[in-house]
Parts: structure tokens; sequence; C-alpha cells
């Protein structure tokens, strides 16, 4: 059992509505935090709204001058972080030509790109110590490919199987790399076009707070996946077995999908 009280912890993302709802109650059981976003105002509103135990770190991700902020900070700390938390996401909800250039590359370097070098980029101080987590929040759609978001869902997928590929290659050091897929959630992240697609398709979604605990509780045990609500979960195993049965379930929704695409 992995208990979080005196433990230094990294979160990406922080200021957003799974990011704070994580930090507040990593905050409850007695963490340190490092609080990170790009967001430097709605970061320092949730810090003050704690104690001062936690440290703050504003700083774009997707860049490496951010990357490299964060990852200083942490190495200067006299008890460095034993944890990192990459909740840090964006998300859109269109169809593929609807995308422009740049915000293919933004979804996928924000999503994936970034979060595999910030990894990177913690293994040297992770390796010295007895004992180190990643945790990458991905999503239910990083293993169920839907329409409307086929680049989320690349992103996703990515990010699924650089963790599952990390963890292994990393099996025989103090690191441990684990994997965690909320679905639907109710956050800024989805506009009001996913509210209606999810009602109208009867698509369960939770709240951030939901999300919070379901991932607390995760890091207290030592599965290396979690996945997050049902029917959820076996669609993501019905899919990895017969994806022609998800096909068809698609195929009978698309007319709803493309309705608020």
């Amino acid at each position: 059992m992995f208990s979080m009280k005196d433990k230094t912890i990294v979160l990406t993302g922080a200021a957003g509505g799974i990011g704070r709802a994580v930090a507040e109650l990593l905050d409850t059981v007695g963490a340190t935090l490092v609080l990170t976003d790009i967001n430097g105002n709605q970061l320092e509103a949730l810090n003050h709204s704690f104690d001062d135990r936690h440290y703050t770190v504003e700083a774009d991700l997707a860049s490496a001058e951010g990357r490299s902020k964060l990852v200083d900070c942490c190495t200067e700390m006299l008890s460095p972080p034993q944890m990192l938390i990459n909740i840090a996401g964006i998300n859109q909800f269109a169809k593929l030509a609807d995308y422009s250039d740049e915000q293919l590359t933004k979804l996928i370097n924000v999503n994936l790109t970034s979060q595999i070098a910030l990894c990177r980029d913690f293994l040297p101080l992770f390796s010295r110590l007895s004992a180190a987590a990643i945790i990458n929040v991905g999503s239910i759609l990083g293993s169920i490919g839907m329409p409307g978001y086929s680049v989320y869902c690349a992103s996703k997928f990515g990010l699924r199987g650089f963790s599952e590929a990390l963890g292994r290659e990393l099996m025989d050091s103090p690191v441990e790399v684990r994997y965690f897929a909320p679905r639907a959630t109710q956050t800024t992240l989805n506009d009001s076009r996913v509210n209606e697609m999810n009602k109208a398709l009867g698509n369960a979604m939770d709240t951030p707070q939901q999300v919070a605990a379901e991932l607390v509780n995760f890091l207290k045990n030592h599965e290396k996946r979690g996945y997050l609500g049902w029917p959820e979960k076996l669609f993501v195993r019905i899919n990895s077995l017969f994806p022609s049965l998800v096909d068809k379930s698609f195929q009978k929704q698309l007319g709803v999908i493309k309705r608020y695409l």
C-alpha cells in the first residue's frame, strides 16, 4: 500500500478541473505538492487555498524551457519528489478534415510529446531514489477509437503505449510507471456540444471530484493500469478482443455524433 502522507508529489495540469480536484484531495491526506500549470493566476489561487507546505511552478510543459524550469525546481528541493502525476492535457472534438496543422501539432505536443519528454527529464532524479512512481493520466479514448476524436485518440493511444513500454523498460529500476484512464468528465475541456452529445448518447460523465477520488484510490494499490467507469471498462476489453462489435456500435451512433460535429 502506497501512503501519500509525507510524500512529495509533482502534479501537472494542477489548475485544471481534474488536476485541481486531485490537488485538493492529496492535500487532505498529507502529501506535499509541487503544483505546476501554464495558468499562473489559477495556480496561485489554488495554492492560496492550502497551507504553506506546497510549491508552485508556473510553466509551459510543452516547451523544453518549461520542463527544465520544473525539473530544476524539484532537483533543488531538500526532499525531492517521489512521484510525478501527469494530468496536463487538451482536447478537441472535431473532424480530422477541420484540423489545421497548428492544431494537430499542438494537441499531439501537449498530450503526448511533452509528456514523454517530461518523463525522460525526471528519470535522472527518480533513478537516485529508493522508490519512485510516474502516473500518466490518459483516457478511456486511449483504448477505444471514437468518431470526432481521431487526433485526441491518437495522443491518448500513444500515451498508453508509451506508459506500458516504459514501465517494462524500467522494471529493473526503482521507477514504477502506471497508467490511469478516466472516462468522460465534466470539465472545461468539453464544450457544450460534447456535453449535449454525451447526453444524447446516454454516456455517463463523472465530476472531477469523482475522478480524483478514484485516482487517489488507484495510487494506493499496486495495479499498473486503471480504467474508470462502467460499461466503459467492458468496452475497453471488447474493443481489444472483438473490435468489429464496437465498430457496429459506433455505426449506430454515428448520426448522433455527426449532428454535433
